[in-house]
Formats: C-alpha cells, sequence, structure tokens
C-alpha cells in the first residue's frame, strides 16, 4: 500500500505571454514541442534540475512509482534522476504522463493551449507511458476551486491505482507546476483555507515536500480514495467531488517535508501564490512572473541579496 508522495515543482523556464483579450500566446524562446506555452527549461533550470536529481537519489523510501505533468519543463526536470535509474536498474523507469497534474490557466473564453500528445513527448523522452484518461482541465481553464478539485480527482485515481498495484509499491513522485504543487499539499491534507491566496504549501522552482500517509488511513485500502462520479470529458468543467476537504485524498496524509529546497545552491527561487487581483485570473503565471522579476529589481537597487533573490542573475538566467 501507498505510504509516502514525494512532490516536486519544475525548474526554471522560459517565459511567454498571453493577450487576456483576444487568447494570443506569444514566446521569444522556440518550444520544443511547438507549442508557445509548453517551453523548455533555461539554463539555469537545468542546473536545478540536476541539483534535485541528487537529491531525489537519496529518499527514504527510494521512488516506486514516477507521475509527471505532460508539460516539456516537467519531464525535462525529471530527466537527470530517471536517467540515474535507468543506468542503476535493470528495468527502466517508467514515467506516467498524467494531464490531472498539468498545468492552470485561469477561467477564459477563449481555449488555452494544450499540452503535446504523447506521440510528441515520445520524440523528447523516453519510457513514458500515457496515465489512464481520469481527468483534464477544460481548454477554457479552470476557477481556483475547480483547480483543486481537478487535482484531488486526479490524486484519488493515482493512489487507488497504486493501492491496487500486484508490485505494492511504497513511494510515488509527482512533478509538477506551481499552481498545482499548491492545491496537491491540500488535497492530501484535506485542508483548505478559507483564503485562496494564504501561502500555506511552499513552491519554488525545483522545490521538494513530502507526504506520509496518515495511520489510519492504512486500513481503507482505497475507500474515499476514487469515490464519487466520473468525470465526463464531454463536461469538463463540471469536475466530480471525492470528499477531500476536511478529510484529505486516500485517507489523509501529513506534510512532513514542505517545499524543501536547501539541496538547490540557489535556495528557494520563484515563488508562486493565488491571488484575487483581476490580473491574476488573467493570467496566473505572468501575475507572479512579474511579481518575482520586481522583487528581484527592487532587491538590486538596494544590494540586497535575500532569500528567494533573483538580483545577482541577469534576466535571461530566469526566463
Amino acid at each position: 500500500m501507498l505510504e509516502v508522495i514525494y512532490v516536486v515543482r519544475h525548474g526554471y523556464r522560459s517565459n511567454w505571454s498571453v493577450d487576456p483579450s483576444t487568447g494570443h500566446y506569444n514566446s521569444t524562446v522556440p518550444s520544443p514541442t511547438g507549442i508557445v506555452a509548453d517551453p523548455a527549461l533555461a539554463s539555469y533550470g537545468v542546473k536545478q534540475a540536476r541539483e534535485l536529481g541528487e537529491h531525489l537519489k537519496t529518499l527514504d523510501p527510494p521512488v516506486d512509482l514516477i507521475y509527471s505533468s505532460p508539460f516539456y519543463r516537467c519531464l525535462q526536470t525529471l530527466k537527470p534522476f530517471t536517467d540515474h535509474l535507468a543506468s542503476t536498474k535493470e528495468s527502466k523507469p517508467k514515467i506516467n504522463v498524467e494531464r490531472g497534474v498539468g498545468e492552470f490557466y485561469g477561467l477564459a473564453r477563449f481555449d488555452h493551449p494544450q499540452p503535446a500528445t504523447i506521440e510528441v513527448l515520445n520524440e523528447h523522452f523516453e519510457n513514458l507511458v500515457e496515465s489512464p484518461t481520469t481527468i483534464m482541465p477544460s481548454t477554457n481553464g479552470e476557477s481556483i476551486p475547480q483547480l483543486h478539485d481537478r487535482v484531488a480527482y486526479a490524486l484519488s485515481h493515482i493512489i487507488s491505482r497504486a493501492d491496487n498495484d500486484p508490485s505494492e509499491p511504497k513511494s510515488l513522485l509527482i512533478c509538477t507546476h506551481a499552481a498545482a504543487m499548491i492545491a496537491i499539499g491540500r488535497a492530501l491534507t484535506g485542508r483548505m483555507p478559507e483564503d485562496e491566496g494564504e501561502e500555506d504549501f511552499k513552491c519554488f522552482t525545483c522545490s521538494f515536500s513530502k507526504f506520509v500517509r496518515k495511520p489510519q488511513s492504512k486500513f481503507t485500502r482505497g475507500v474515499g480514495s476514487a469515490a464519487g462520479e466520473g468525470w465526463d470529458p464531454a463536461k469538463p468543467e463540471i469536475v466530480p467531488d471525492v470528499g477531500w476537504r476536511g478529510k484529505g485524498v486516500g485517507g489523509g496524509w501529513d506534510c512532513v517535508v514542505n517545499g524543501d529546497c536547501s539541496f538547490l545552491e540557489g535556495g528557494e527561487e520563484r515563488g508562486w501564490h493565488f491571488s484575487g487581483d483581476e490580473s491574476f485570473l488573467d493570467d496566473p503565471n505572468l501575475f507572479n512572473d512579474a511579481a518575482n522579476d520586481a522583487q528581484a529589481e527592487t532587491e538590486a537597487k538596494i544590494g540586497v541579496t535575500a532569500v528567494g533573490s533573483t538580483a545577482n542573475r541577469d534576466r535571461d538566467s530566469r526566463l
């Protein structure tokens, strides 16, 4: 039965922008998949991914299962670690590509970019397995509550599959995005704050979190993990409620490591949080990118290098 879930965020990525009035996405850096909002890691992000990979080698219990968002930057972040596993194990590690832990886009009147297909991703990465489609975000984006319910629904199926896996995996690793990383923490612990913008679960680039299953949930054997009606792809905006609030998915989990970056040379960088600001809802990632850039510029002017600061790097290394 699954006992531990590790969660990491992707490393520094290249940037993009979107016009919220037209839905036109733009990027100055070409994407490997040809999708504007699917950038590769910046060179600094590649360095972070290597540092994260070294940390993942030391985990106890070691990683048994791997899940990833289908976006390029997440799979690229995992590569140093999965390459290590492939070189040390007789069988190559499988990476389950899961749409349910993918990127968050705010509600819009237009269609947001979708991740690449498994066929396209297979041209860039090895040992990918398309996870059974449990849920995927609406192309028109999501509200913040919908995001949390989507992530909880995906987790309920991921945990249930692991609990019923004949190989009896004990641990699972998920590589995802900032918003989803926060939502995962809330869905596993069952704690949804009244203020969605509360900075409860940390999600710096290449940060690492660990969740341990509560003792009583070991006796539920999946009870509450995949409860409720199934998700209907014809109505993607309607997300089934798996009853996670106040309980936690799969019986509940304790967060024992929250967004650790101690193994990264640069420490905590490029944090992210929810906000009720209208500009946040138009483009959540741009809102946070702008806040991080403003902080870095302020620190540069006053000559301060604070925790999470990017003032000592040029802009190209951060995009």
